[in-house]
């Protein structure tokens, strides 16, 4: 039998792309994906008896409250389901690889193209509680911290990645207002599923970033979108980050990801080489290929 590796966090976009690339990339693994509908990870006991039972040989810890502004609104749950529910799997996995995916939202934004010997200095709440659950995971010394970035894809609720939301605004006939002083270093979920089962295979634990290889800002973004998003056209509205009004945004999320690279098969895209890419070939827009030239 192959060995069990769980995947928390199953229904949303990274976690969603890990098990639907599992057969592609992970055929050497049992891959099983859990929800919140199978655990409830804030439950504590429930949790321990739940990976007990399944006795995975790995974990790829996925599941978190992301949304800034609901970490702003509700910053006891964000801690209870971003620190504390990481601190209890890592624990309880403390004898086997345990991969947590973080953000690049610990980082204050004020500099940009961070690497890992970076000091972080969160500015909002969801950032904070990413980088205590950080700590807490790389107390092991086998288990792993790989902070991503702004992912592209298509989630099964169809509300998990940027471009969902800002098909849902323009589809129900509001602007969307993209910054053209933040910058972020967008990656399709598929490369990231990619990068992470290649992780899991390399078996060196640590800290990584994962992002994109060109930085854009927020309207550099949208207008790159334009060509396979019509509903977009007409609504995207030029704004500044200087004029934000709501939950602290960190203006430049960019990452070296020198380290993560070293290791890979392909080299990481950046996100309009990636779209261009992807529309010449005629193929599905956020799938990562099985082959060919577009095989990074």
């Amino acid at each position: 039998m192959a060995p069990l590796i769980l995947i928390t966090g199953a229904a949303g976009l990274i976690g969603h792309y890990l098990v639907k690339t599992a057969p592609r990339w992970a055929l050497q693994w049992d891959v099983r994906g859990i929800t919140r509908q199978d655990v409830d990870l804030t439950d504590a006991a429930s949790l321990t008896g739940l990976v007990r039972s399944l006795k995975p040989l790995a974990i790829i810890h996925c599941a978190a409250l992301s949304r800034t502004k609901d970490c702003e609104r509700d910053p006891d749950s964000a801690r209870r389901i971003n620190v504390e529910a990481t601190a209890h799997l890592a624990q309880l996995s403390q004898d086997i690889p345990f991969i947590f995916l973080s953000s690049g939202e610990v980082f204050d934004g004020r500099a940009g193209w961070y690497g890992e010997e970076d000091e972080p200095n969160p500015i909002n709440v969801y950032g904070r509680t990413k980088l205590e659950a950080e700590q807490a995971v790389l107390q092991k010394s086998g288990h792993t911290v790989v902070r991503i970035v702004l992912t592209a894809g298509t989630s099964e609720t169809g509300d998990r990645s940027f471009v969902e939301e800002m098909s849902r605004i323009a589809k129900a006939g509001k602007d969307v207002t993209l910054y053209a002083d933040e910058f972020r270093c967008p990656l399709p979920a598929g490369v990231i599923a990619r990068a992470i089962w290649e992780l899991v295979d390399h078996k060196q634990p640590g800290l990584y970033h994962l992002g994109g290889s060109e930085r854009l800002s927020r309207w550099e973004i949208g207008e790159a979108l334009l060509p396979r998003y019509p509903e977009l056209t007409g609504r995207l509205m030029k704004g500044s980050a200087r004029n934000h009004v709501g939950s602290p945004r960190p203006v430049d999320l960019s990452l070296r990801c020198d380290k993560i690279q070293s290791f890979l098969s392909f080299p990481i895209p950046g996100f309009c080489e990636w779209l261009v890419g992807r529309t010449e070939a005629g193929a599905d827009l956020w799938d990562y290929p099985d082959g060919g030239p577009l095989c990074w």
